[in-house]
């Protein structure tokens, strides 16, 4: 697949801001929901220039990821986030690592038994790095945000590692992001349970839109204006399913998908929040 490069002005109320890139600090926080497939990887470049890596897509996926990077003139990586070892997660991480340097790397306390999820483990100990756990109450040691893991908040049994997902939530100024992995309606019944503040503009929706996750309970928690899902043309799940569609669509949410939409990217001054293109269903109140 080749990732579709940025070429569209972001949409920003009447005006049109062109995005700025690069390692150099800018005024503005930049989310990369990056077309992959049927998979998930997030690029985030934080106002002071700290790169964060969350997820990898599928294994015949991690030659794009890095090629996208590139594009964006990424030259090391502070932080990458393995969510959980499903292979459309976190196939394509092993060859990222091989290709930028990467200061901390970040994952749940669940293994697998897949050569996807061991090929990870050995490129991250080829590396010379050790995998920091990620759950509840963990934050990330950036400059000008604030990032802390929201989920896991308890163990789950191992046979799906979904409920498992590393579901972080960012937030720059008054603007906020949840990126939740393929956490599931167990996980997120949980995470209200546990009275921490999960209330977000964005939600990178669950599990690429299956019906096993994006509960209304999670929903009115979070409250989200934005949700954005990362899933492949004509996959063979159903996803999205018509049940979270029609849930998002009740909540007046505005929706963006990869799928029909290629590469969704984010901007955020910590007050304005913009778009490269515009939601596929939107809420007309809002303006974007």
């Amino acid at each position: 697949m080749k990732i579709r490069t940025f070429l569209l002005p972001f949409i920003f109320l009447s005006s049109i801001v062109f995005p700025s890139f690069g390692k150099t600090a800018t005024s503005s926080l930049y989310v990369h929901y990056i077309d992959v497939g049927q998979g998930d990887s997030i690029y985030i470049k934080t106002s002071d220039g700290e790169d964060i890596l969350i997820d990898g897509g599928n294994n015949d996926k991690g030659d794009d990821v890095v090629a996208y990077l590139q594009q964006q003139h990424v030259d090391d990586i502070e932080i990458m986030i393995a969510t959980h070892p499903d292979v459309d997660h976190i196939g394509g991480l092993d060859t990222v690592l091989k290709s930028f340097k990467v200061e901390q790397v970040y994952a749940p306390r669940v293994s697998h038994t897949t050569q996807s999820y061991l090929d990870f483990l050995n490129a991250v100990k080829n590396e010379g790095l050790t995998i920091q756990t990620a759950q509840k109450g963990t934050a990330l040691g950036l400059n000008d945000v604030s990032a802390i893991f929201v989920g896991p908040v308890k163990s789950y049994s191992t046979d799906d590692t979904n409920d498992w997902s590393a579901v972080l939530k960012l937030t720059y100024g008054k603007r906020s992001f949840l990126f939740t992995g393929d956490v599931e309606t167990t996980a997120e019944s949980d995470m209200i349970a546990s009275k921490q503040n999960l209330r977000a503009d964005v939600i990178k929706i669950g599990h690429h839109g299956a019906k096993t996750s994006t509960s209304e309970v999670f929903l009115n928690g979070v409250k989200p204006t934005y949700a954005v899902i990362s899933v492949g043309k004509e996959n063979t799940y159903g996803h999205p399913t018509a049940e979270v569609i029609n849930r998002l669509k009740i909540h007046k949410i505005n929706i963006f998908r990869t799928d029909q939409q290629g590469t969704i990217i984010a901007k955020t001054d910590g007050t304005h929040l913009s778009f490269n293109v515009r939601p596929i269903t939107s809420n007309s109140n809002i303006a974007h």
